[in-house]
């Protein structure tokens, strides 16, 4: 007996290593945060999504009934179908969108507010030219973002008529589509990258009814307004090699 109670081990370092890891990963964001969603009084689980460096990430969660953001995390906006959406398996983030989900409550839970949505519509020219069946019924309609290297310019790349949107010359974009009801489009920011490769002049097409302000140098040359970079209703233009994120409305 002695010799037995002698040789019983210590929990094994692996077993340590193993909290460890769910512990780092809680803090990443890479497993549902119900310890989180205790403490901010949410029903249900509630995951955190979080786009890094701009970049397109997807996080499954429960999505039959549908999902709602409950908290923003970010300063870059987080709008339905142009910063955060859902697909069949979970919910997904862009463009430094970070936030808190949780699958929809059920008919007759308290409601946490109305939500911007956009009505986006993603038309793409391969050089030729494409048209993108939707229904406008009067409805505005403006480049939300050029996907493309080759320029999308209204009139001249891309349009709408009366129930489709059309691209061609390789013009690539996702398109909002504005109210019925003639209020316009979600007012709301979003971010543009724009970058002069090779110190080459570029053009981002991006509909602008507001402003365009520059929010993230991301170049080593300098990006001043007027000089290597400017913004007028159809876009945002960067020269002399400028890359830069830009808050744009």
């Amino acid at each position: 007996m002695k010799l037995l109670d002698a040789a019983v081990p210590s929990p094994p370092l692996r077993w340590n290593w193993t909290w460890s890891w769910l512990g780092l990963a809680l803090c990443a964001g890479l497993l549902p945060e119900r310890a989180h969603a205790a403490e901010t009084g949410y029903a249900g689980q509630v995951v955190r999504c979080e786009s890094k460096d701009m970049g397109w990430v997807h996080c499954d969660m429960p999505v039959e009934q549908g999902v709602e953001l409950v908290r923003q995390l970010s300063d870059n906006s987080c709008v339905r179908g142009s910063e955060w959406g859902t697909d069949r398996s979970g919910v997904w983030v862009t463009l430094g969108c970070r936030a808190e989900f949780r699958a929809r409550l059920p008919a007759g839970a308290p409601s946490l507010g109305e939500r911007k949505v956009r009505r986006v519509v993603r038309c793409e020219s391969s050089g030729r030219p494409q048209n993108c069946p939707v229904m406008l019924q009067g409805a505005p309609v403006r480049l939300l973002r050029q996907l493309s290297s080759m320029p999308c310019r209204e009139g001249h790349s891309w349009g709408a008529r009366r129930n489709e949107i059309w691209v061609t010359r390789g013009c690539q974009g996702d398109f909002e589509v504005g109210a019925v009801d003639g209020s316009g489009f979600v007012n709301a920011p979003r971010v543009v990258i724009c970058e002069s490769r090779s110190r080459q002049r570029r053009f981002c097409g991006a509909g602008i009814s507001q402003s365009a302000q520059l929010r993230k140098q991301l170049s080593g040359s300098p990006c001043e307004e007027g000089r290597s970079w400017g913004w007028d209703a159809r876009g945002v233009w960067v020269d002399n090699g400028c890359r830069a994120e830009f808050l744009v409305n």
